[in-house]
This record gives C-alpha cells, sequence and structure tokens, in this order.
C-alpha cells in the first residue's frame, strides 16, 4: 500500500472588522440618549483626570415634561377642580401615608379609635386601597369588629376621595357619595348593580330602576370621571423631560431647515494646566499614563463630533422621506424602513437603528421621537392601480371612520375590515383589532351610546 502526501501553502488575503474597546465605546455613544451619554462621559471624567464635562446652558422650559400613565384611565385626562390635597400631592414629594397621617392627627381626638385609624393607614397601598380585610385586622389588633369598622368608615373620609376602599366597587362609590355632580342613581347603581352595570347589561338596570337607557348612559359617563387609582396622585414617579437632538423649522420661503439641538448637549473639556503640569515630570509609566489618557479624550471628543453629525445626517434623510409630514396640516406618516435609510446613506442598517433610539426632533407642533418616523407599508389596489399605504395612515383613517359612525349602532371591526376594503386596503380583521387597540378605542359594544 502506498501512501502519498502532498503539503502545499497558499496565501489568502480577508478583511476582518475587530471590535476594538474604542469602537465599541464610539457605538455606545452614538445608541445613548442625552442623559445617558452625561452619564457615561461623567463616568469617563472620574477614570480620566485630564477630562471635564460641562453642558450647554439649558432650562426645563426647553424641555418637554412626560409622565407615565395607562392611556385607559380617561380620569387621567379630564380637567377638574383640583383639592388641596392635589396640589399637596403634585408640589411635594409628601407620600400617601404622611398625607393621611397628617389629616388624621388635625381631624380626630387622641383616642384609642384614632390609633386604629393609624394602624389602618399602614396597610394601605400606593393606589390607595387597603390590603388587608377587617378579619385579618381583628386577629392582628385583637380589637372589636365594631371598633374597627369604626376605624376604617373614619380612614375612609380622608382624602383623596376613595381612600381606604377594598375594592373597585367601594372605591367608587366613595367618590360618588361625595360628589355632588353624580346622578340620582348612581351610587345606589354601583352598589346593587355593579356587575352588571360593568358588564354593560343596562336593559336589566334600567328595568329595575324604572329608568330609561339615557339615564344609564348618564351613569356611565359620570363613573369614567372617577379614578380607580385615588393614591397614584402622591406616586413618587419623578417629570421627566425630553431634550431634542434635533428642530425641525419652515423657513419664509417654505424651505424645511433641519439643525442639532446645542442646548443640554455634553462637552468635553481638556485640562490643559494639569497636563503640562504632569508633563513635565521625567518618568516612563507617567508618561504612558499621560500618553493614554490624552488619546482618550481625543478619541472620546472624536466620537462625540460623529454622534452629532451621524444623527443629524439621519434626521436629515428623515426629514426629506416625510416632507408632508412637516409641511401638511394633516401630518400624514409615509411608509419608511430603516433600510431605505441606511441604503440611502450608505451606512449599516443598525446604525441608523443606534441613532433613531430614544432621539427626538421639535417642531412648532411637538416633540417626536425619530422612529416615530419608520413605519411599515402595506400594498393597496384601486382603479388607479397598486400603491402603497403606512400603518399610521390606516390608523388615521379607522380613528376617522370610528368617529362619523352612528353611535347607537357602532361599527364592528369585521365592518370596519369591509369599509377598508372597498377603499382599496385589505388588511385582516385580527391587523383591525390591533390597531383599534393601539389607538385605545373600545370595542364596539363598549362604544355603543344611549342619549
Amino acid at each position: 500500500m502506498n501512501f502519498e502526501q502532498n503539503f502545499t501553502q497558499l496565501q489568502k488575503q480577508q478583511q476582518q472588522l475587530t471590535m476594538t474597546p474604542q469602537l465599541q465605546q464610539s457605538i455606545q455613544m452614538l445608541q445613548y440618549n442625552r442623559k445617558d451619554l452625561v452619564d457615561f462621559l461623567k463616568q469617563k471624567s472620574l477614570e480620566n483626570p485630564f477630562i471635564s464635562i460641562s453642558v450647554k446652558s439649558t432650562t426645563k422650559s426647553q424641555g418637554t415634561s412626560t409622565q407615565k400613565y395607562n392611556s385607559n384611565q380617561s380620569h387621567l385626562n379630564q380637567t377638574t377642580t383640583g383639592s388641596i390635597w392635589d396640589t399637596l400631592a403634585t408640589s411635594s414629594t409628601t407620600s400617601l401615608y404622611a398625607a393621611l397621617l397628617e389629616q388624621i392627627h388635625l381631624s380626630f381626638r387622641d383616642t384609642a379609635l384614632r390609633d386604629l385609624v393609624i394602624w389602618l393607614a399602614q396597610y394601605i397601598d400606593n393606589n390607595g386601597y387597603l390590603t388587608l380585610s377587617l378579619d385579618e385586622a381583628i386577629k392582628l389588633t385583637q380589637a372589636e369588629p365594631f371598633q374597627l369598622l369604626d376605624a376604617l368608615t373614619l380612614l375612609q373620609q380622608l382624602e383623596p376621595a376613595g381612600v381606604g376602599a377594598r375594592n373597585l366597587q367601594e372605591c367608587l362609590m366613595l367618590q360618588t357619595e361625595r360628589n355632588n355632580q353624580a346622578p340620582n342613581l348612581a351610587y345606589l347603581i354601583l352598589e346593587e348593580e355593579f356587575e352588571a352595570f360593568a358588564n354593560r347589561k343596562w336593559e336589566h338596570i334600567a328595568k329595575r330602576y324604572a329608568i330609561s337607557l339615557s339615564d344609564v348612559q348618564e351613569v356611565s359617563d359620570f363613573v369614567k370621571t372617577l379614578t380607580p387609582h385615588p393614591g397614584a396622585i402622591f406616586s413618587s414617579t419623578p417629570t421627566q423631560y425630553i431634550r431634542p437632538d434635533l428642530s425641525v423649522k419652515i423657513d419664509d420661503e417654505g424651505q424645511i431647515v433641519v439643525r442639532s439641538v446645542k442646548s443640554g448637549l455634553p462637552v468635553i473639556v481638556f485640562q490643559k494646566e494639569y497636563y503640562e503640569e504632569l508633563t513635565a515630570i521625567k518618568d516612563k509609566e507617567v508618561s504612558t499614563f499621560i500618553h493614554d489618557k490624552q488619546s482618550e479624550y481625543e478619541w472620546l471628543k472624536k466620537s462625540l463630533m460623529h454622534r452629532e453629525e451621524s444623527i443629524l445626517r439621519i434626521g436629515i434623510a428623515i426629514v426629506n422621506a416625510q416632507k408632508e409630514f412637516f409641511l401638511s396640516e394633516d401630518h400624514p406618516i409615509q411608509s419608511l424602513t430603516l433600510k431605505k435609510i441606511a441604503d440611502e446613506l450608505d451606512i449599516h442598517e443598525s446604525t441608523v437603528s443606534r441613532a433613531v433610539n430614544g432621539k427626538y426632533l421639535t417642531t412648532e407642533f411637538g416633540i417626536f421621537e425619530l422612529k416615530h418616523f419608520f413605519t411599515n407599508a402595506l400594498v393597496t389596489s384601486s382603479e388607479e392601480g397598486e400603491g402603497s399605504i403606512s400603518s399610521n395612515q390606516i390608523k388615521k383613517k379607522i380613528q376617522l371612520i370610528i368617529q362619523n359612525e352612528d353611535t347607537k349602532k357602532p361599527l364592528s371591526d369585521q365592518k370596519l375590515v369591509d369599509l377598508l376594503k372597498k377603499g382599496g386596503i385589505e388588511i385582516s380583521r385580527r391587523t383591525v383589532t390591533k390597531y383599534r387597540e393601539a389607538l385605545f378605542i373600545p370595542s364596539s359594544p363598549k362604544r355603543k351610546r344611549f342619549d
């Protein structure tokens, strides 16, 4: 048997991107929003004695205040006459428990009953609900049932209205009891027919109390003004301010002008005096340290400039692709993808994604996140031929159709599908449902009105 081995040498040229720490750092800086960028640079200044960070002067009025809330809670969007406790909650860091304690000491004499009220107050959660039952309270305090019931009654008389409730039904009843604008039968319906009322079995309620469906509708409209979370006004969540990265304005000639917003932008400053002081020291390790830290400063400065230029460049491309949004009164959004912008600017799609994440632009009619302008296109067909439409435009069409519907016979999701199909837009019922819910529009049975 013969074995033969042949060895050859081949030279192969290959390009490979090496993710150096500096390159990773530059990518991170592009992804950071302004707050995160400031925090990142401040941390770098602690590690590098030649770097100091300053933020270009700005005021809170230049930012837009935003608060997290559940959009399904209609009471948060209501304009109401606030009480002193509303002012106290929004103008200070007072907790709900502290506010209740203050009221208890001001309103009740120092008795054993007041001690029970104070004891119960510590079991009120952040939403204003009592988190233990009276039976549990009796076991823990060894107090008489009637004493604890009296204590709970006193607790439920405090502000905000609805505090101390043990469930949603009781919470709404407590608020209704104190509201002079409440319809006559509102409290009774909530007490005796809460489940039927919540499930919109209004014919049963109207028949029982010998009232019309429009009267039940009036009660429903009133209940929507109440809050299911009375303690939420004492939330300790701080107000957040959005700092826009870009500004968009229309000049006198009708041209769109996009600029970087310098206000609130961090600036790195090189400590030249300290650098010269250390340079005078003739030591190899010190020289190496100085060189490394100076190189880091130069890289950070370069990365910061690259970040600003990239956001501006991508922002201009987005604005050019969405001109109608800035020029038309109805602000339509055309279909646009990250890939389209990336191809236009000859950059990677991930770079566009990082640049738009958490970045905002300000206009004369509001502030918008850059990724707000990206939406996939859906194919439409009509007599003029095939076209495309963005999901935002479809949402606007659904919203407009529902706004003009007969509230006594609201349109089902399937009917919305049929109407959109007549307009050349073919989407599934599931998609219509998803878009409707994204607009916080209730289903057709819940939109039905009787007035």
